[in-house]
């Protein structure tokens, strides 16, 4: 029997989390890059990454919101907290959501969240929810994992009240400096997505593609890094420790940082950032 795309993803967060979650806490995507020239630490400019993308879809106490591919916690929760709104974070992996559902308690959050461990492909049609009933839906480098992404969009769309939004941030792939051609880039990019179960890395442009195709108005899509490579929080001196993580399957979070860093150095990494309204 073929593994899945989504299978392997599953499977690779079973060993990818524990070192995530020892190497980087309970927040595991970039940060703002302001905050993070200002010298805020990894945890407080994701923070302010996400205190954005709460604010620019309008996201109101008391009302409810999905974050998709929520990992252990730390966003969703946060999320949840800035806006006095309550929160369902989902993943197609138990260890994640029971880590997630932890932190929720400790911190004081268990009435306001719920994080679920959905099906593998759960994410085309978000069942759980009939059409009109959310009032944002967000993704934080999530979204690169899916083999089909226009079908998450259009569910997303689906499950959105009129008016309310979609907010992503997602790892991109991109031409930069000497590395313009699909194959320059591939050189790059294809040894991040194997490594680290990626079917395609989207482009800044196909995202917002993607979301039009799907019914929204893109009031945002920019490149968080435009201009400069993106090395976010993980500069090449390795400060976080990835290389010389010891814990389970460790070559292959060795071999994350390598590829990752190839790609950074050569500019074809970067991290966007969307938002997109459904129609009122």
């Amino acid at each position: 029997m073929n593994t899945t795309v989504e299978q392997q993803v599953r499977e690779y967060y079973d060993h990818a989390g524990p070192a995530y979650h020892a190497l980087m806490g309970q927040f595991w995507h970039h940060g703002d890059l302001a905050a993070e020239r200002a010298g805020l630490s990894p945890e407080d400019a994701a923070k302010a990454l996400a205190r954005k993308q709460v604010d620019a879809a309008g996201l109101r106490a008391g009302g409810t919101a999905l974050d998709f591919g929520s990992g252990v916690g730390g966003t969703t929760v946060y999320m949840a907290e800035i806006a006095e709104a309550h929160f369902v974070g989902i993943s197609n992996n138990e260890w994640l959501s029971a880590r997630a559902r932890e932190y929720a308690l400790q911190q004081g959050a268990g009435d306001r969240t719920a994080f679920l461990t959905v099906g593998d492909e759960d994410y085309k049609s978000l069942v759980w929810w009939p059409d009109g009933a959310l009032d944002m839906v967000s993704f934080f480098e999530s979204v690169c994992h899916l083999p089909e992404k226009g079908a998450f969009f259009q569910a997303a769309f689906r499950v959105l009240k009129p008016g309310a939004c979609l907010v992503g941030v997602d790892w991109i792939a991109r031409p930069f400096g000497d590395h313009r051609t699909p194959a320059q880039i591939a050189e790059f990019i294809g040894p991040v997505e194997r490594v680290i179960s990626i079917p395609e890395l989207g482009t800044l442009d196909g995202y917002r593609d993607l979301m039009v195709a799907a019914g929204f108005d893109v009031e945002v899509s920019e490149d968080l890094y435009e201009g400069v490579e993106c090395w976010g929080s993980t500069p090449p001196d390795d400060g976080q420790g990835w290389g010389d993580y010891e814990g389970e399957k460790n070559t292959v979070i060795h071999d994350g940082k390598r590829v990752l860093d190839a790609a950074r150095a050569a500019g074809v990494f970067s991290v966007a950032r969307w938002v997109a309204r459904k129609p009122a």
